[in-house]
């Protein structure tokens, strides 16, 4: 089945899933919508975002070939727990959610109607909600695909071409790896930019710059997605720390000690080099 073919529904019309509707339009047979806020799906309906939008999955999934849940990584859970109570018609299933092992073992237990499959896009905002939908937020964002031993070839080509329609860049992973990539790149950062935040003085605000302002960005993000992101990845972001732990103490004994400045000077130069190596691999 072609993208242009199907009929795509996003469970979770917050930042992710209206921006993905957004990106979408024109590019599938027909988009419909589920939120567990009745405002927010009374504000879809209103945009024209999808063609029907409702508060119930049973009302909206069986309409489709793609069912996408774009919703926070334990009310996915949740939901894809009540799939096959919902619908009894054949669809692929996708998610977005940003960590990886829960979910694909959860989808591993959908009966064998759904043809599962993983993603994961790079992006996003730290305002939330169908109001601050951009579908600009996934051009050349990095969109992790996490296929399932059970995912069909057809489940792998569709998800390619959803990615590719929406400008994004496409990475085959494993959930193990992803979940490992995503602690050091993401989630780690995040308590990161926390702990920054945490440990300026209030008093130095009027000196607040560029540098502190996108260092500590993600500081802004929304606590509860965070803490299901976090809590679902406990074990790479808790060894994500462990390393920080030894970067730092490195660096505190290079600065501590006068006669080792220019070790301070060498690892700092490293660092640069890494960064500049990280940066240009990505791009």
């Amino acid at each position: 089945m072609k993208l242009t073919e199907t009929r795509i529904a996003i469970i979770g019309l917050g930042l992710m899933g209206a921006s993905l509707a957004r990106a979408l339009r024109g590019h599938c047979a027909a988009l419909f919508g589920v939120d567990s806020a009745p405002e927010t799906v009374e504000k879809a309906a209103e945009l024209g975002l999808v063609q029907a939008a409702s508060v119930k999955m049973e009302e909206i999934v069986p309409q489709a070939d793609l069912v996408i849940f774009a919703a926070p990584v334990r009310a996915t859970l949740g939901l894809l727990g009540r799939l096959s109570e919902i619908s009894n018609a054949r669809a692929i299933v996708l998610d977005l959610c940003s960590t990886k092992a829960e979910i694909v073992a959860a989808m591993d237990k959908l009966p064998a109607r759904f043809d599962p499959i993983g993603g994961h896009p790079m992006c996003g905002k730290e305002t939330s909600g169908l109001e601050n939908a951009d579908p600009a937020i996934y051009r050349e964002a990095p969109f992790a695909i996490v296929p399932l031993a059970r995912s069909s070839p057809a489940a792998l080509a569709l998800t390619g071409e959803l990615v590719q329609a929406i400008g994004a860049r496409p990475l085959l992973l494993d959930a193990a790896t992803h979940d490992a990539w995503t602690a050091a790149t993401s989630h780690f950062p995040y308590l990161l930019a926390a702990a920054l935040v945490m440990a300026t003085p209030s008093d130095a605000a009027p000196l607040i710059g560029s540098g502190f302002r996108s260092t500590a960005r993600v500081a802004g993000s929304s606590v509860p997605m965070m803490m299901d992101i976090l809590t679902t990845n406990r074990a790479n972001v808790l060894a994500a720390i462990q390393r920080l732990r030894e970067s730092l103490d490195g660096l505190e004994s290079g600065l501590r000690e006068s006669e080792s400045e220019q070790e301070l000077a060498e690892a700092l130069t490293r660092a640069r080099e890494r960064y500049q190596s990280l940066v240009g691999r990505r791009d």
